[in-house]
């Protein structure tokens, strides 16, 4: 369980096959902290530590994942945001994320707002994923690679969020721009919800 609060980011350092599962070796500040089975999100994704050396440590995505994330497209280089596990002590300081991508978007349009930033992203829908609550709701909460982010102007298909300057600064928003792909978790709430009423009517 996750809250959408990004710690900080890491750097993928190396990338291997095998099968059709894929090892992802990256770095990051609080490597040394982590230790082998813990969970850690990666744009979003839920991912189990399976490796440690030194300062980089490593991750296994297996094909399910690979289908309905960007994970598919990371390369040596790039900027991952990650979160630890939550904390059942503390606030929750943005909302509750599983960690469990449905799907991906595609980023539209990135417009710069008086020091804000407005992100637009476009994904692929059917009636049938709207039953199941895979929508955006005005006020209401999406995770956009692993950021827990409220919704404005949603659509059938799209939705925009406003990115703060230190959001934008301290997660790999600041990579992000038309035709970027990234991941997208529905609220969970909403899914339950959107259940319940089919199972209802």
């Amino acid at each position: 369980m996750f809250s959408g609060i990004i710690e900080t980011t890491a750097k993928v350092v190396k990338i291997e096959k095998e099968s059709e599962n894929v090892h992802f070796t990256l770095t990051c500040p609080f490597t040394s902290e982590l230790k082998i089975d813990q969970s850690v999100a990666h744009n979003g994704v839920c991912l189990t530590v399976v490796k440690i050396e030194g300062e980089n440590y490593t991750v296994t995505a297996m094909k399910e994942t690979l289908d309905r994330s960007n994970l598919k497209e990371w390369k040596v280089g790039d900027e991952v945001n990650v979160e630890r596990s939550m904390l059942m002590n503390g606030r929750l300081d943005g909302h509750i994320v599983q960690g469990h991508v449905d799907q991906t978007a595609v980023c539209t349009d990135v417009t710069e707002n008086g020091g804000s930033w407005y992100f637009t992203f476009k994904y692929s829908t059917t009636d049938d994923m709207r039953r199941r609550g895979y929508i955006t709701v005005d006020k209401g909460s999406v995770t956009v690679n692993g950021v827990s982010l409220t919704v404005c102007n949603p659509t059938k298909d799209s939705f925009q969020v406003s990115i703060i300057p230190y959001t934008f600064e301290n997660t790999n928003f600041h990579s992000i721009k038309e035709g970027t792909l990234v991941n997208l978790e529905f609220d969970i709430i909403g899914k339950y919800v959107a259940r319940i009423c089919q199972n209802v009517i």
